[in-house]
């Protein structure tokens, strides 16, 4: 038999989700796009669902994750801040980490 072993992890701050999946998904799409938008249209997300996430994050966050310039002629953007950009390298570690030490405890299944 062939065990697989689930989980999700998520950061919170005060009750508040900071970081999950989705959210750095969201944000490697804004640094890629330039553009919250652009990064709502790649993930299937509405515009305002992915701004009220960004926005929730930034209300966690010790400091900023993004800098957003509005709309016009030339059109707003987005983009992350050093400190969003060491988020998501940071959250994707333990991330990875959180994967190995799992498939390490799953063993003691495959081992009974």
């Amino acid at each position: 038999m062939s065990y697989k072993i689930k989980s999700r992890i998520w950061i919170e701050c005060n009750e508040h989700v900071l970081l999950g999946e989705g959210r750095v998904q969201l944000l490697k799409a804004i640094d890629e796009t330039g553009s919250l938008s652009k990064a709502a249209k790649t993930l299937n997300l509405s515009y305002k669902k992915a701004w009220n996430l960004i926005d929730s994050v930034n209300k966690s966050a010790k400091k900023p994750v993004t800098i957003n310039s509005t709309g016009g002629k030339g059109g707003g953007g987005a983009e992350l801040t050093e400190y969003g950009k060491a988020l998501i390298l940071v959250f994707d570690e333990i991330n990875q980490n959180c994967w190995e030490f799992l498939d390490q405890q799953l063993g003691k299944i495959e081992d009974l």
